[in-house]
């Protein structure tokens, strides 16, 4: 019988609301400014057990998302590899600590206590998009805690997919749910208005999961603040000159264009062990879009 073993959840009470209608969990010091070193905050997370002797899984969300995005195929992952798996809400999203740094230097800083912590080293890191990049700077400047690494339909070369992200933002901003009564209201008056700037319906699904009440008003639990101030940082990677040269699986969506072949070369530098899969007739969500087909790739590169 599957049964999740540990699990921290940051508490709501106390949060404050800006005049944006979005909301802040407790505030973390700004940690990596001007060269020093990041300071960690409390990670969100549920950990599903299974056996010791082999290394855990542990899942990386992309921007906007939550550990709850892989629900489905950690669940399924564990009954059928036996492993622990552990999901892991960034900050500034889920139920994780807020804080005004975004870098990845900062989120791979976060594992970085987390993991040995939970005494989950190595591991096998899954990342998806920028999930995927934290993944990769963590088993570039800690591979030791990284037994393998999986990079889900993300590479560290910059694309075009991304540039209606900040667009994303503004439209969560301006949903004013002052007057809505209900949860189930203010979703719908949410995805009203975000519509016309978002036309995907799975997108607009994925901003809504982060809509939550907080003594009585309705609020977006992503720490918007910081994911405007620092898009730029997440939508770049750190630039590094060393390797890892650990197992490494890039899974790309077969209709996604935020992982090209054209990345490949870029990648073999940084991570010369790479090797490239596509999932057909998936989106950039190829978790989500593919399950099945996901999942017997990690899989298969687990043997």
């Amino acid at each position: 019988m599957l049964r999740w073993t540990r699990a921290w959840t940051a508490p709501y009470r106390g949060i404050g609301l800006s005049n944006s209608s979005f909301s802040r969990l407790p505030i973390a010091p700004s940690s990596s400014q001007g060269g020093t070193e990041p300071r960690p905050v409390r990670l969100s997370y549920k950990l599903l057990d299974g056996e010791a002797a082999s290394p855990a899984l542990v899942f990386l969300h992309g921007l906007f998302g939550s550990k709850t995005n892989f629900n489905f195929v950690a669940k399924a992952l564990a009954q059928q590899t036996g492993r622990r798996v552990l999901t892991v809400d960034a900050r500034n999203h889920g139920e994780s600590s807020h804080s005004p740094d975004m870098s990845y230097e900062a989120m791979s800083k976060d594992l970085q206590d987390l993991l040995p912590h939970l005494g989950l080293v190595p591991c096998v890191l899954i990342g998806h998009s920028m999930g995927g990049r934290t993944a990769m700077l963590l088993a570039l400047q800690r591979p030791e805690l990284v037994e393998r690494l999986i990079a889900v339909d993300i590479s560290q070369v910059e694309t075009t997919s991304s540039s209606n992200f900040p667009n994303y933002i503004a439209a969560m901003r301006a949903v004013d749910m002052a007057n809505e009564a209900s949860l189930s209201g203010a979703r719908k008056l949410a995805d009203e208005r975000l519509r016309s700037v978002i036309q995907s319906a799975s997108i607009r699904q994925l901003l809504l999961t982060n809509l939550v009440e907080v003594d009585g008003r309705f609020v977006w639990r992503l720490n918007l603040d910081a994911l405007a101030q620092h898009l730029d940082k997440i939508l770049d990677f750190p630039a590094r000159q060393e390797t890892y040269s650990g197992p490494t699986l890039f899974l790309r969506g077969g209709n996604s264009q935020f992982l090209l072949p054209s990345h490949y070369p870029e990648i073999r530098r940084l991570f010369p062990r790479a090797q490239m899969q596509t999932v057909p007739n998936a989106g950039h969500w190829v978790h989500s879009d593919r399950p099945q087909d996901f999942m017997a790739a990690v899989q298969s590169f687990l043997a």
